[in-house]
């Protein structure tokens, strides 16, 4: 018994949603489509689950931020589903899949088939067993990856108001988390082995404002060192963490941000891996012509790094690999290969922060980072490879998004570091206005002048809401 679909998506993240509409704008046949999602709910924006779910007051829910909304685009809820002809596999997992055959079965033995599929897997939060960290089964424990995991975050903090919340990671999770925890009136500790946060990405320069940001907020940090067990009570909560160096800190909550491992389990032995995640080329197409992966699960080539294979563990790139594969499946003669500007970004408290391409090369900051608008670029041979830039308007970083695209020519980093800013506006004037960029359309109508992102208090927030902005 089972089931026959011309397309199918399996995994029910971001990505499935944005290729769901470009299937429907394509003109996808009704029936002939369908997204199997382990998650009880259609696609949304995960990247509301780090902020906007956890603020204290009026704080962000479905149906609000339900895919493509984090793109200025439609909203597609279960009724956009059904009208378009989509079918909604929802709570199902998979626990098998033939590629040759074009099949897959679930886990109550349903065979699903398919003529084209597209994998959406994205990718599971690594756990604290993995790394042998005893006492990690504790019920205060918590991990941030889907709304199962939000919804239990919050119910935990709603228990800690006053309490002591330790963060353990200093990457996004862990930044954004901990601003969130602060925000709700805990006070916050976070550990992680490197000797900055954000370790991946921010300079020790950039690093240094944001934990200081932190610090003024109540934020504690313990840096160069790890977890190495949890105390737990007899009531199966912890209670105190034991680091590394013997140091016991008391723990009312703790929250995990150490990382992601991509979803390739049902693939291995049957499509090609690589960094980690499943090879695909510029059209997004796997080892075999009949399988498509896009968003966390895909290693692609990145034209800007000489099409070097990367995988991108960011919504941005999750959006954008998923309309891509489609257009890919649904006009292969008129589909290239993907031009891709990695994009990254985060909004904390009143910060709001883009980088564009990458952080390799010699790096040259500039700006006030006293005042909080700031930046940095990264050259290579010559020419712009990656910038950032905090406290931005959208006319900022589009510019800083075309010095990177375009790899703006620098003769003089001392003249680089002193016009800063006014060199990507003015590089940006001169690129060419058709060439193809790809910069994300944030909703920018929540920036003020200097680039914050989020309202200054609790009270703005609500009324942010009540204006319905998004969090995301």
């Amino acid at each position: 018994m089972g089931r026959a679909f011309v397309y199918v998506i399996l995994g029910g993240g971001v990505a499935a949603g944005y290729a769901a509409l470009e299937f429907a704008r394509r003109g996808v046949a009704h029936g002939e489509l369908c997204i199997i999602s382990e998650e009880t709910v259609a696609p949304y924006e995960r990247p509301a689950l780090s902020k906007g779910y956890l603020l204290p007051e009026a704080p962000a829910r479905l149906p609000s931020f339900h895919t493509c909304v984090g793109a200025d685009d439609e909203r597609l809820t279960p009724k956009w589903y059904k009208e378009h002809g989509i079918e909604l596999v929802l709570g199902t997992r998979v626990k098998s899949a033939d590629v040759r055959r074009k099949t897959l079965i679930t886990a109550t033995g349903e065979t699903i088939s398919y003529e084209i599929l597209i994998i959406a897997t994205g990718a599971r939060a690594l756990k604290l067993e993995e790394f042998g960290v005893r006492g990690s089964d504790a019920e205060n424990v918590c991990y941030l990856r889907n709304l199962a995991d939000a919804n239990r975050l919050v119910a935990v903090m709603q228990t800690c108001t006053g309490g002591n919340a330790v963060v353990i990671g200093g990457g996004y999770i862990g930044m954004e988390c901990a601003a969130a925890l602060a925000t709700n009136r805990i006070k916050v500790t976070m550990i992680f082995p490197e000797a900055h946060c954000m370790a991946r990405l921010f300079t020790p320069k950039i690093a240094g404002f944001y934990e200081n940001y932190y610090k003024s907020k109540g934020v504690k940090f313990i840096k160069g060192n790890v977890l190495t067990s949890l105390e737990n009570d007899s009531e199966g909560k912890v209670k105190a963490v034991i680091l590394k160096d013997g140091t016991r800190l008391p723990a009312d909550m703790v929250v995990v941000g150490i990382g992601i491992r991509a979803n390739t389990g049902l693939f291995e032995g049957q499509l090609h891996l690589e960094k980690g995640g499943i090879k695909v080329n510029g059209r997004m197409q796997t080892s075999n012509t009949s399988v498509y992966a896009v968003g966390d699960v895909a290693a692609f080539p990145v034209r800007l790094f000489g099409n070097e294979i990367r995988r991108l563990e960011h919504v941005d790139s999750a959006r954008k690999t998923a309309r891509h594969a489609v257009a890919a499946i649904m006009t292969p003669k008129t589909t290239g290969d993907l031009d891709y500007l990695p994009f990254f970004y985060s909004r904390v408290f009143t910060l709001s922060w883009q980088f564009y391409g990458d952080n390799v090369g010699n790096v040259v900051h500039y700006g006030d980072f006293n005042s909080g608008r700031f930046g940095a670029y990264w050259t290579n041979k010559g020419v712009i490879v990656g910038a950032f830039l905090e406290g931005g308007s959208r006319e900022d970083y589009e510019a800083i998004a075309k010095a990177v695209r375009f790899k703006a020519a620098v003769k003089d980093t001392h003249e680089l570091e002193s016009t800063g800013l006014e060199f990507a506006l003015r590089a940006s004037q001169q690129a060419a206005p058709d060439a193809g960029l790809l910069v994300e359309r944030l909703s920018y109508t929540r920036y003020a002048t200097a680039g914050v992102a989020v309202a200054l208090s609790i009270a703005a927030f609500a009324y942010w809401y009540a204006k319905r902005r998004r969090v995301w």
